[in-house]
């Protein structure tokens, strides 16, 4: 049984131990951000960032951009291309706004078709059964807030315990680091949650976007 004292833990201490959302006690080993299979242990990259700062601390290959993006989905689709490590909002037009992600590590990943079923602000965690088995030692409740490895902003994905999300860690995108979600710097799942509404369409693909 958790004591108390372990439940009121500061984020900076689980940060410490490697406590993180969608990430395994299992140290990764590391490669150039942005290459396919990069993977990091985020246990050893401690500390919080606002999300005012965040962007200047974000690889500029996964800042926020307006791409050229060819595809037949309508505007307003969300496709993500983990290989890439990019998630891309179609705007039409054979354009789309595209954001730097972190994913899931090796086997951990997955495909498929989706919908966002529910949208939530400063999100509270809770670790899902199948995490909680993986990881006993994770709390079974964290309130949300600046110190919450949710981060400001969670996209939940139907069908799944799979979110799109914050993350206080810039320096985890490009890199494969969850247990099957998408992270995005903060200051990116702010500005993707007022463009989607409830029942956006999402892609989920492994292969590079063509």
């Amino acid at each position: 049984m958790i004591s108390s004292t372990f439940k009121t833990l500061t984020f900076a201490a689980l940060l410490q131990v490697g406590l993180l959302a969608g990430v395994g006690a299992t140290q990764a080993q590391t490669a150039p951000r942005g290459t396919p299979g990069a993977t990091m242990d985020i246990g050893d990259q401690p500390g919080l960032v606002p999300p005012e700062d965040d962007e200047a601390q974000l690889d500029p290959a996964f800042r926020r951009q307006p791409v050229y993006f060819r595809t037949t989905e309508a505007p307003g689709t969300i496709i993500i291309s983990t290989n890439e490590r990019f998630l891309y909002l179609v705007e039409g037009n054979n354009r789309a706004m595209r954001y730097g992600i972190g994913v899931g590590r090796d086997g951990f990943q997955w495909s498929g078709l989706k919908n966002i079923v529910r949208k939530a602000e400063w999100p509270d965690w809770r670790p899902p059964v199948e995490m909680i088995e993986r990881q006993p030692y994770l709390p079974r409740f964290m309130a949300g807030g600046p110190g919450n490895p949710m981060g400001a902003r969670a996209l939940y994905i139907g069908g799944t315990v799979y979110r799109i999300h914050g993350t206080n860690q810039p320096q985890t995108i490009g890199y494969a680091v969850s247990s099957g979600c998408f992270r995005l710097v903060n200051s990116d799942i702010i500005d993707l949650y007022q463009r989607v509404p409830v029942g956006t369409k999402v892609i989920v693909r492994q292969q590079a976007t063509l």
